[in-house]
């Protein structure tokens, strides 16, 4: 016990080394909280992180002028650490802190020697705050937590990207019948409030049915999602607001098992309509529509296995909320305007991945992206090729 303490001190002095103070009590809270769990309340806490390390090129980048940007190589790295209580009835309590620029939600990782003074300290933020509650068959969640909705890739939502808000789920299993199981997802996510009416805030909405057939050898999850006063550009830059009302039709089926292959299929349909929106430009009033296929063969689930997957996706403009989509695939942003989120729809392309399992917790994973937009918004269509390398740890 006298080792723990020793640790837990230790770590303690180190993590007030950060700043600002909030952070370094929150850290110090997890370690400390974590060191004595591991004798006293062993199953009460779980003290949980991971560790990415990321090598990228990127090249062959035209920007809508016409110039192309320059060739980037860069060397990165994100962690993550959080702790989940669950010592209460039916209640789950969670937390976790990442890396990253806190005005970027799409993006944890941070470049080394970017921006931070020379060898400053880094910016870490609280990326999960929630209680989440469960009653037999039944689960909800309040506060900030991850996306409830099943989704085979990051095309429409990043993985990075945390709602904030209630968010409320319903299993039901079939003994006899086509079907094995079904689940209900709903949940209200406010993207901003506008300290008013709930009405006047910037949400997002979403119901999905989950159906399940043959022990998840198909899945079909057909969704709603309703998206209110989103602006434009986001950080507070926007010329305007919208609505988005989108129908998605997702599915996934399992067409083999060992090696496993599945096939994936997402289909997205803004049904709002923008011909009667000045702000819009008239190139972009049809561009409502997205798809996304992937196939992929393999898992990285034990050490030594392996997985290959490719992935192309079609996104016109509005098909997606582009700043709370992913920001991997190309080097399109609104820095021009005042915010460092990406812009990655309006877009098509492909990702090809390979991963390489060198232990059930640690993977090395390389993936190559090639993009180019669909509608130009100068007088070229913007590019971008890019190949990174992460090794991925966790713990």
């Amino acid at each position: 016990m006298a080792s723990l303490k020793e640790a837990k001190n230790h770590l303690m002095k180190q993590a007030f080394q950060f700043k600002p103070l909030i952070i370094s009590v929150l850290i110090s809270f997890v370690v400390g909280l974590t060191a004595y769990t591991q004798e006293e309340e062993p199953n009460n806490l779980k003290f949980y992180g991971d560790f990415r390390f990321r090598i990228e090129h990127d090249w062959n980048s035209l920007q809508s002028d016409g110039s192309f940007r320059e060739d980037r190589s860069r060397l990165r790295y994100r962690g993550r650490v959080g702790l989940n209580y669950t010592g209460i009835e039916n209640v789950l309590l969670g937390a976790r802190l990442r890396t990253g620029d806190p005005k970027k939600q799409q993006d944890p990782q941070l470049t080394l020697g970017d921006n931070f003074a020379e060898f400053n300290t880094l910016p870490i933020g609280l990326e999960l705050l929630f209680a989440q509650f469960e009653f037999n068959s039944f689960t909800a969640w309040v506060g900030k937590n991850t996306y409830p909705f099943k989704k085979q890739n990051e095309l429409f939502w990043s993985d990075n990207v945390f709602p904030e808000g209630v968010s409320a789920s319903h299993s039901i299993e079939f003994e006899d019948g086509l079907l094995d199981g079904l689940a209900i997802h709903a949940g209200h996510f406010i993207i901003r409030s506008e300290q008013s009416m709930f009405s006047a805030d910037s949400y997002f909405q979403g119901i999905q049915i989950v159906t399940n057939v043959n022990d998840k050898a198909l899945l079909i999850y057909p969704s709603l999602y309703i998206f209110n006063e989103v602006p434009d550009i986001p950080d507070g830059n926007e010329a305007f607001t919208l609505d988005y009302t989108i129908l998605h039709l997702g599915a996934q089926s399992r067409l083999a098992q060992s090696p496993l292959l599945v096939l994936g299929l997402d289909y997205y349909l803004n049904t709002k309509d923008l011909r009667d929106i000045s702000s819009v430009p008239e190139p972009f009033k049809e561009q409502k529509t997205g798809i996304t296929t992937q196939l992929s063969i393999g898992d990285l689930t034990d050490k030594g296995s392996w997985k290959g997957q490719l992935t192309y996706a079609y996104l016109e403009r509005f098909a997606a909320v582009d700043f709370l989509a992913q920001n991997d695939w190309a080097r399109w942003d609104y820095s021009s305007q005042g915010s460092p989120d990406g812009r990655l729809t309006n877009m098509r392309g492909i990702e090809l991945m390979a991963g390489y399992a060198l232990n059930e917790h640690m993977n090395l994973v390389l993936k190559v992206y090639s993009v180019k937009q669909i509608i130009p918004f100068g007088v070229q269509k913007e590019t971008g090729d890019r190949i990174r390398l992460d090794l991925n740890i966790r713990f």
